[in-house]
């Protein structure tokens, strides 16, 4: 579960505490005010970031949003929560570099691109990636753009959001209201594993992605199938109670078991080689 935005601690006098914190409530006042200046309605800071132009290898395609929520946080690039940055830049790094040495597809290494729904650029994209849909709220002008992406052969993995069992659905409740949104009328089928996304490069044993150290979440997947119907197409894949993409950012470091981040690979490039071949 994304983590929340990391506190601060008087460590001094209560004067100087109270000082700290008026600090902070005018930076924070003048960041989303600045962010709001440029566009951004959640008024979650502009941040820099690489543009890789395209030289014939695969790039990754990450979608970037404007939060619901957003907070300050050493966790995620440059110390802050956006929800859309959780992984970056290496998940991206880590699955490229699998991706060269496993399928032969030349893959930047360097890391992949931010794109919003509304940039044209996303049409060169096969395959996209969008994490936190719990704190997604696009405009009307997003949703008319990945709609006509997707019936046009493009393919969205959704991953990274978790609700406790028998705790309040927010994320889910969010990300479905967004998908309602997208394709009115909508059908989330739940992914079977003899479905080709599973069958395309690996072959995968099983679908159950399982972590023993969050016992209350219980993972599913789901898939948004052309004129829902799961004969046709599979258009967006649903990660629900996982994140591949701390797989993918933590394989180099062995965080988690290797089981488990290998299977996380398995699927993302199974996902990924789908996108590219239905």
């Amino acid at each position: 579960m994304a983590p929340k935005p990391s506190s601060f601690r008087a460590r001094a006098t209560v004067g100087l505490a109270a000082a700290v914190a008026a600090a902070l409530l005018w930076l924070g006042s003048s960041i989303a005010t600045a962010a709001a200046a440029d566009g951004d309605r959640s008024g979650a800071p502009q941040v820099e970031f690489p543009v890789y132009d395209y030289d014939h290898r695969f790039t990754f395609a990450r979608i970037k949003f404007s939060p619901i929520e957003w907070g300050f946080s050493r966790r995620y690039t440059w110390g802050l929560d956006l929800k859309w940055n959780h992984d970056y830049p290496q998940a991206e790094q880590n699955f490229a570099k699998v991706l060269d040495e496993i399928t032969g597809i030349k893959a930047n290494p360097e890391g992949g691109n931010l794109i919003e729904l509304d940039d044209p650029r996303l049409f060169d994209y096969p395959w996209a990636y969008l994490c936190e849909p719990g704190f997604w709220d696009p405009t009307e002008t997003e949703l008319v753009a990945l709609r006509n992406y997707l019936l046009r052969g493009g393919f969205l993995v959704i991953d990274d959001f978790f609700d406790q069992v028998g705790g309040f659905n927010e994320q889910w409740d969010n990300f479905e209201r967004q998908i309602r949104r997208l394709f009115p009328g909508s059908t989330l089928s739940p992914l079977r594993l003899d479905q080709a996304a599973f069958r395309v490069f690996f072959e995968l044993d099983d679908l159950d992605f399982s972590d023993p150290r969050l016992p209350f979440n219980v993972p599913a997947m789901y898939g948004i199938f052309e004129d829902n119907d799961p004969t046709k197409r599979l258009m967006i894949a649903v990660n629900y109670n996982m994140d591949i993409g701390d797989y993918w950012e933590w394989s180099d470091q062995g965080l988690y078991p290797v089981n488990m981040t290998e299977k996380g690979f398995r699927l993302g490039l199974n996902y990924l080689l789908y996108s590219m071949t239905h």
